[in-house]
């Protein structure tokens, strides 16, 4: 299953950021046992090419692991070596070109419909809408109309309740962080992770298939 159709059958990607690494493990671990079977790794996270490499080695079977907050061509080779099958960048740059160039899926950030275009031109297999509150599922809506065929994203500030606004917007899958991870990369509440991460997954359930 390439990213693309990855996106589309799960229709939610996690995005894991955070203090302590074994934390960041840990919350890897109970989204998976939730269902959450697509997870992103933040290079801010600390120690974060160890913690992508520990959740490839134990959940790779399960879940498709990819490094966030991919910027630079030097990130982009450092999340390859550690094990991510996919990268995801907030902006255009060296990280989507670089990633593309050593065969690794690029989720690449944009906002405008000219960026939109530029990421698809770099080789990016999606787009990631990013700061997607900033003009929230109106603006995805708006966005198909010229771009039909593009696999938008949306991250940031997607809550809960956004979730399947965003689907019957339009957007492939819903990027989320903090609304779901909460606490738990830092060392917090992981039952309260787990009875997000169960919210969160029937929320894309019920936004229908892409």
């Amino acid at each position: 299953m390439n990213l693309r159709e990855a996106l589309a059958a799960r229709r939610l990607l996690a995005i894991i950021r955070g203090s302590d690494p074994d934390a960041c493990v840990r919350t890897a671990e109970v989204l998976a046992e939730a269902g959450v079977t697509l997870v992103e790794v933040s290079l801010t996270s600390t120690d974060a090419l160890t913690v992508l490499n520990r959740v490839v080695a134990e959940l790779g079977d399960d879940v498709r692991v990819g490094a966030g907050t991919v910027v630079t061509a030097d990130d982009a080779r450092r999340a390859r070596d550690a094990g991510a099958t996919f990268a995801v960048t907030p902006a255009l740059g060296g990280g989507v070109t670089t990633a593309v160039e050593l065969g690794l899926p690029v989720l690449a950030g944009a906002m405008t419909p000219t960026e939109i275009v530029a990421a698809r031109e770099a080789g990016a297999t999606a787009v990631k809408v990013f700061p997607a509150a900033t003009l929230g599922p109106a603006y995805v809506a708006a966005l198909r109309d010229p771009f039909p065929d593009a696999a938008l994203v949306p991250v940031g500030g997607v809550g809960l309740a956004d979730v399947p606004r965003y689907l019957e917007a339009g957007a492939l899958a819903v990027g989320v962080g903090s609304p779901l991870t909460g606490d738990a990369p830092h060392g917090g509440d992981i039952a309260a992770l787990r009875e997000r991460a169960t919210a969160f997954v029937a929320a894309a359930r019920r936004g229908g298939a892409a």
